[in-house]
C-alpha cells in the first residue's frame, strides 16, 4: 500500500507539474533614477517667486479685443458650420458638459484659480478646473516622437530669463482649440509665462497648425497672486445637472 501511494503520489506530481503555465524568467529590477542633490533644490530658490494660488483677471477671460484666428480654408469652413448649427439652436456643448475636462489650451482659461509647484525636474501646475495637474518637465528631455493622445498633452519646459516657456504636443483630437475646431498631430503650443509685476503673471499662449491657422493663434491672460487663497476640490460630478441623451451626447435636459 506505501508503494502504491508513493507512485499515486508521484503521478499526481508529475501531472501538477505539467498542467502549471510556463512561465517567463521576470525582468531584474529597473534602474533606480539618479539620487537628488541638495543643490538641485538649493537651485529651486534661484527660480521666479511664483508662490502663491493665482487667480484669472476676469477682464482677459471675457475680453471682446481678443484676435481672430487666422485659418485655413478648410478650417474657416468648419468654423463657420459650427457658427451656422450654434445660430440654428443645436446642442453644440463640449463633453465638459458631462464631466470631461477641457484640456489644452482651454484648462489655462478658465474662471478658477491655478497653482505651481516647482520640483527639480518639473514644475506641476495645479488647476482647480476638474482637480487637474499638469507636469512640464524641465530636465533637458525632448518632446516624444509619438506621443499617445492627452487631455492636456505633453509639456516639456525651459527657463529663459525669469520666464516659463513651455511646448505641449500630443493632443487628444476629443477636445477643442476654439469653438467647433480640434487638434491634429499638427498641433503644437508653446506658452510663456513670465511676472508683469510681483503680483501679475502674463501667459502668452501660441497654438500653431498648418491645419488649422493661416499663421499662429496667439492668446494672453493674466493671472493676479492671491498669497491666502487655496486650490480647492472641484468635483464636476457632484451637483452636475447636464444629462446625456441616449446617446452620450450632452443635452440641455435636467430630468
Amino acid at each position: 500500500m506505501r508503494g502504491s501511494a508513493r507512485i499515486i503520489g508521484m503521478a499526481l506530481a508529475a501531472c501538477a507539474a505539467s498542467a502549471a503555465p510556463s512561465q517567463e524568467p521576470k525582468a531584474g529590477p529597473a534602474a533606480a533614477p539618479p539620487p537628488m542633490r541638495p543643490a538641485d533644490y538649493a537651485a529651486l530658490a534661484k527660480l521666479p517667486d511664483w508662490r502663491g494660488v493665482w487667480q484669472p483677471d476676469w477682464s482677459t477671460i471675457a475680453s471682446r479685443n481678443r484676435a481672430e484666428p487666422d485659418f485655413t480654408p478648410a478650417a474657416a469652413k468648419a468654423a463657420a458650420a459650427f457658427k451656422a448649427q450654434q445660430a440654428e439652436g443645436k446642442n453644440l456643448q463640449t463633453e465638459a458638459a458631462n464631466c470631461v475636462p477641457s484640456g489644452m489650451p482651454q484648462i489655462m482659461r478658465m474662471p478658477y484659480p491655478i497653482e505651481f509647484i516647482y520640483s527639480p525636474d518639473r514644475v506641476t501646475i495645479a488647476i482647480e478646473t476638474y482637480s487637474q495637474m499638469r507636469r512640464v518637465y524641465t530636465d533637458g528631455r525632448p518632446l516624444p516622437d509619438d506621443p499617445d493622445p492627452a487631455y492636456n498633452g505633453w509639456s516639456v519646459g525651459r527657463w529663459e530669463s525669469g520666464a516659463l516657456v513651455i511646448d505641449t504636443i500630443g493632443l487628444n483630437p476629443a477636445t477643442s482649440i476654439v469653438p467647433g475646431i480640434h487638434p491634429t498631430e499638427r498641433t503644437r503650443i508653446r506658452e510663456r509665462i513670465s511676472l508683469e509685476n510681483p503680483n501679475l503673471m502674463l501667459i502668452e499662449t501660441t497654438v500653431s497648425d498648418p491645419a488649422i491657422f493661416a499663421k499662429p493663434l496667439v492668446m494672453t491672460q493674466k493671472y493676479i497672486r492671491e498669497p491666502t487663497w487655496q486650490i480647492r476640490e472641484y468635483v464636476c460630478q457632484e451637483n452636475n445637472r447636464d444629462a446625456a441623451d441616449e446617446f452620450g451626447r450632452p443635452s440641455m435636459s435636467i430630468d
